[in-house]
């Protein structure tokens, strides 16, 4: 950006001002734009390059889809501008027509997902589900103490918090699919686990209390969420101090079909960026490991992240 006239004559498009009051909001893939926009590709992907070369917006690919958020090291002074002039639009009728179809997009990605979830719910341990190995499985497993509290987050069935109540304390489950939690709570009264409890709820709001598990678990949970640093945070805040979050998820891959077959939202995420999302909510002593790799296409690894929650 060269000066304040760069500045001001980037936001005195319209097309780019609701552009950047959409991705100001929420990281927006182009086909997601395009549709609540109802806009050519070719003319919505010319005004983000725009925005990127100002240095209002970042891009990243996630395997053929590109996304686009504002930039995180955007300065005070350029983000107040922004602000200001969203909000002085704010009540054109372009501008509501934009929001609601933002809230549409937002909640099409949530239903792909929960879709999926409430298909297999009741097969999941019968069928195929890339980075479910007992392997990877079993590295987490060799990590629990017994009789604590813990938090499964994204648990579906809960097939190893099925195990995992057998000695701990107690064991949450939080899945946002109500098929998922339907199955799962009939399992523990099946096997008579009284201390494993089911809820609905969001891993990006997990529905319990600050500081009131000893152990929180993201078992090929994190790939699923539209936030995963959000994800993250959650498990920091229901941690007591000394507690410890274990993050079981796949090593980004290139497999697009994960979209459309398990209803994946991320391609998977490398080793520094889990240690980043770790690192960012406040986890100390957090490390990073490979510790399974499929032997079929497309060759899933597992990675699994351990973080500490500092003692106070």
């Amino acid at each position: 950006m060269n000066s304040s006239w760069d500045t001001l004559k980037i936001l005195s498009d319209p097309t780019r001002l609701r552009l950047l009051a959409l991705v100001l909001k929420e990281e927006l893939s182009v086909a997601e734009l395009q549709e609540i926009l109802g806009m050519a590709q070719s003319r919505i992907s010319s005004q983000l390059a725009l925005l990127r070369q100002a240095g209002f917006v970042s891009d990243r690919r996630d395997g053929k889809k590109a996304f686009y958020s504002l930039r995180a090291d955007l300065s005070p002074r350029l983000l107040t501008l922004l602000k200001a002039a969203c909000e002085s639009v704010a009540e054109l009728p372009e501008s509501s027509e934009d929001r609601d179809n933002l809230d549409r997009a937002l909640q099409k990605r949530r239903r792909v997902s929960e879709q999926y979830f409430n298909l297999i719910a009741g097969k999941l341990g019968k069928n195929y589900c890339p980075g479910r190995s007992w392997e990877a499985i079993g590295h987490l497993a060799l990590r629990l103490v017994p009789d604590i509290t813990v938090a499964d987050l994204g648990a579906g069935e809960g097939l190893l918090s099925q195990l995992l109540a057998q000695r701990a304390a107690r064991v949450w489950c939080i899945d946002n699919s109500e098929r998922m939690v339907e199955v799962g709570t009939e399992l523990a009264r099946k096997n008579g686990l009284a201390n494993l409890t089911y809820k609905l709820g969001d891993i990006e709001k997990v529905p319990l209390p600050e500081k009131s598990v000893d152990l929180a678990i993201l078992s090929q949970a994190l790939h699923h969420a539209s936030h995963p640093q959000a994800a993250v945070d959650e498990a920091f805040r229901i941690l007591k101090p000394g507690g410890q979050l274990l993050v079981l998820d796949l090593k980004d891959h290139n497999f697009e079909k994960a979209h459309e077959i398990y209803g994946d939202l991320w391609l998977g995420f490398s080793e520094n960026t889990l240690h980043g999302f770790l690192k960012k909510a406040g986890f100390q002593k957090v490390e990073v490991t490979a510790v399974s790799r499929e032997e079929n296409e497309p060759y899933f690894e597992t990675l699994l992240a351990v973080g500490v929650k500092a003692a106070r």
